[in-house]
Parts: structure tokens; sequence; C-alpha cells
């Protein structure tokens, strides 16, 4: 978990407002839950190796008799009601569930929030993060996808971020893969698992891993040599799910202006996922930055009712490092460096009068060390100064230019 100094957190804040208005002019809505969730939901077996991952938070007024109770199942979550969040997607399918009579139809919803995971910190993984989510509720026909990856890829183009493609496959043409592969339906998890290492360890390695655990590889080796939508086009082989089939040659015609990449081994390791799954891919990185899919599943755990849901999330952290937005920081900013002989009530009328232009204005005593002072402020980002004394007026008010050097 990190702290952010000023430049960094208003470099992060622009970023999450371009994310913020794009997904706002494609139709979606801002919605917010509680960071805390019931245990019972994190732990409900739809959130995969993710739920080993979260901080769970004790019973209040626990007893002796609880702690011994809780040692005698060897189950810790025993001694918790509730958990932090480690995805976003999770408590939407709760708040879908309890606001439904309040929502339209086909719910659009925008989530931008922080999560947390008791990840082993490392470059590239902390264990709070921001993710940037958008979700269709309701819609269960491949608009919903085609909508989700064109808000996205507008998202991205508005961020000046080139040379990305979105990665697309269909859990259902991984269930058919390992029923041709002849891999019992027990062993489906544990075989996804490696094959999601492919990009790691290769071909080789997968079906080496695969032997290990006992998992027959044989029937694999088809997939893992196909490359993109070749594999699709023509004669498709006989184990692929028709109906994955014609959505994902559907999703193919409806985006020809983004760079989609089918990919029959992309896997996503969400346990919720039931259809469609992407992934934003980077050349500069070597994780994804960003993915999700169809989960039908999910809310009807919740609700008693299936609905269909598909959603698409932006790995702010990685993403964030990727952009530079430094240029379109356009509003006026001004340091009024002031003596100490200056009244309150004239730094506030001076104040109130640059920021009523529209500016954005600090305060700054002036120090023996102007130049410091003045150095300091220019790498804040700050752009003009004046030195006010006692006597000042905003008709004197001498603004000048300030730079950097």
């Amino acid at each position: 978990m990190r702290d952010f100094l000023p430049a960094e957190k208003a470099r992060r804040e622009r970023v999450l407002g371009v994310i913020r208005e794009t997904y706002r002019a494609h139709g979606f809505d801002e919605i917010e839950t509680p960071v805390m969730e019931e245990s019972s939901r994190l732990h409900a077996g739809l959130g995969g190796d993710n739920e080993k991952l979260a901080y769970a938070v004790l019973k209040r007024a626990l007893t002796a008799d609880d702690l011994n109770a809780a040692a005698a199942s060897a189950s810790p979550l025993d001694l918790a009601d509730l958990g932090l969040r480690f995805d976003l997607t999770v408590p939407l399918a709760r708040f879908y569930a309890t606001h439904r009579a309040a929502l339209p139809s086909v719910f659009r919803a925008i989530q931008i929030a922080p999560v947390w995971r008791a990840e082993r910190p490392q470059k590239g993984r902390h264990r709070q993060f921001v993710q940037c989510d958008i979700d269709i509720i309701g819609e269960s026909g491949a608009l919903a996808e085609v909508e989700l990856i064109t808000a996205t890829a507008a998202t991205l183009s508005a961020l000046g971020l080139e040379g990305w493609s979105v990665r697309v496959n269909d859990r259902r043409i991984l269930t058919g893969l390992l029923d041709h592969a002849g891999v019992p339906a027990a062993q489906h998890e544990r075989a996804l698992i490696t094959i999601d290492k492919l990009d790691k360890i290769g071909a080789d390695g997968v079906a080496a891993e695969l032997a290990e655990n006992g998992i027959p590889a044989a029937g694999l080796a088809e997939a893992l040599a196909a490359s993109g939508w070749e594999l699709l086009d023509g004669n498709p082989p006989a184990w692929l799910d028709q109906d994955a089939y014609r959505d994902l040659l559907a999703l193919r015609d409806a985006l020809p202006h983004v760079d989609l990449v089918f990919d029959p081994t992309l896997v996503r390791g969400m346990g919720y996922y039931t259809g469609t799954i992407f992934e934003v891919a980077h050349p500069s990185s070597s994780s994804s930055l960003g993915g999700g899919g169809r989960y039908d599943g999910m809310i009807g755990r919740f609700l008693g009712t299936d609905v269909p849901a598909c959603g698409f999330s932006l790995g702010f952290e990685r993403l964030v490092d990727l952009v530079d937005l430094t240029t379109d920081e356009v509003q006026d900013a001004v340091a009024l460096v002031y003596d100490p002989a200056v009244p309150v009530s004239r730094l506030v009328a001076l104040k109130t009068h640059l920021v009523a232009g529209g500016s954005r204005v600090r305060l700054e005593a002036r120090t023996k060390n102007t130049k410091t002072l003045l150095e300091r402020l220019a790498l804040e980002g700050y752009t003009r100064f004046a030195f006010v004394e006692a006597d000042t007026t905003p008709e004197t008010l001498e603004l000048r230019a300030l730079t950097v050097g």
C-alpha cells in the first residue's frame, strides 16, 4: 500500500478523469459500493484464487469460546464475518441483486475504486490498487461485449496509448478443448491453471506440467500450436463450441476498428466466467493492462434468478505508468508570494479574485531564498507568480511567468 505525493496524485487523477469521462460518454453510469462485503459472499467460490488473498475482518466482541471453536475447526474464517473486497465484480453482483427494482432492464455500470489483496508486494503488484470497471447487466447478446470493447478501445485512445490489442477467447471453447483432449471434468480447473502459463513456460512446459499432474495432454497440441483467427476460419475443428464460434466471428465483424486477436489458450483466472473472455495486451508490458468477460451465473447466486452479465476492467496501476497526460493540464496555476506584513484579509481578497477568474491559487510566505521557493513551485506545476505586499490590490497585482530553471 502506497502514499502518493501531490504531483503523482494529480497525474493519477488526470488519467482517472479521462477514463471516467470516456466511459460516461459511452452510456455508462457510475455507482459506489462499500469497501467491505460479507465474508460469505467473498468466499462463495466465485473469486478463484483471489479468495485466498482476501483480507478478513474479525467479528466484534470475540470470546475465548469463539477462538477455541475456530481453532478446533481449523477455519480462520469462522472468526470473520466481513472482508475487504478483492475485486469490484462480486460487490456489483450483490449491488444489482439489492437494487434491481430501481435499475433499468439493461444496466451499464462504472466502478472506479480501490480493492485489496494480500499479495506478496513486488513490481506491478500491490496490496491496495485501483480498478476501473465497466459492466453491462441484463444484455444476453453480443451487443454487451461489443459495447464494452468499444468503450475500452475509446478510453485507451483518449489516453494516447498506441500499439495495444484485445485478445479474445471463450470459456466454452476451453471446455470443449479439454473434453476433446480427454481431460476429466474434475481436472479442468487444474489444467486451465497450467494452460494459463503458456506465455511464460511455452507449449513444452505446459505439456510437462500437465503430465506431472497426471492430466492427458496429447489432444491439446492442436490448439496450443494454433494462432489467430485461422483456427476459426475455413473448417473449424469439430470440438469447437458452435455457439462460441458464432459469437466470436460476430464480435470480429462488429469491431473492424479494433486490433482483435483470437487466442484459444487465453484463460483468465476468475472462476466465474461463463462465455467470452478478453484481455488488453501491450508490447511494453508482460502482463495484461485489463481484461474481463461474461459471467452469466454470478448474479443468480445472490438473486435466485439468472441474469446475463459481462464486464471489462482496466488495470489502472499498470496503465498509469504508460500514460503521459502532463500536457493536458491547462488550468492557470498562480502562486502568491507574500510578505509577513500583508493582512490576511488582503491575501484572501487577492486569492478569491484569481480563483473567480479560473486560476488555481496557492499562498506562499516569502522566504530568504526566494529562488529555491520559486523553483519548487515551478516543479509542482505553478506557471505564474506574484509578489504581494501590504498595499497590493487586484489591479496592481503583477503576475510573472514561472518556469523550471
